[in-house]
């Protein structure tokens, strides 16, 4: 079997959109981690650790494995990262047998608190351009695409 045979024929023109459309989501993915970045430094965080401040905070406790695999990294990844959260006082890490778990300490949930609503108007707010209706279609879409 070869390539045409399992994959679609695109034109020249299909082809060339579809690297448009690559080339669009990149730029404005960046944009929007750049922008990320600069917000969270009001609170010291990079990206990684508010997402894994916010995810562990959503769900009170976390396997080190839940976590890993809600942020799509491997449990390995994520050990620097914890180790840094830990450190600051955000986080405290408990061995039951053979599974680590994660929660917020005191300050970790207070810095959740003041964080995490900020952080989602923040993020909302990169979409303004677009109307309610612009919006549902861009989600069904890029879920369209990301199946």
């Amino acid at each position: 079997m070869d390539q045409n045979d399992s994959e679609p024929f695109l034109s020249k023109r299909d082809e060339r959109l579809g690297l448009m459309i690559w080339f669009r989501l990149s730029r404005v993915y960046n944009h929007s981690l750049r922008e990320t970045h600069q917000h969270l430094k009001k609170w010291g965080l990079t990206a990684a650790q508010f997402d894994v401040l916010a995810q562990v905070g959503a769900h009170d406790r976390l396997t080190q494995q839940q976590l890993a695999d809600k942020l799509f990294v491997t449990k390995g990844n994520i050990t620097q990262l914890l180790g840094k959260l830990e450190e600051l006082g955000y986080i405290e890490r408990e061995q039951a047998w053979k599974t680590k778990y994660v929660s917020l300490t005191e300050k970790g949930k207070a810095l959740f608190d003041d964080v995490v609503p900020v952080q989602e108007q923040f993020q909302a707010a990169q979409y303004t351009a677009l109307n309610r209706e612009e919006k549902r279609q861009l989600l069904e879409l890029l879920k369209k695409i990301q199946s």
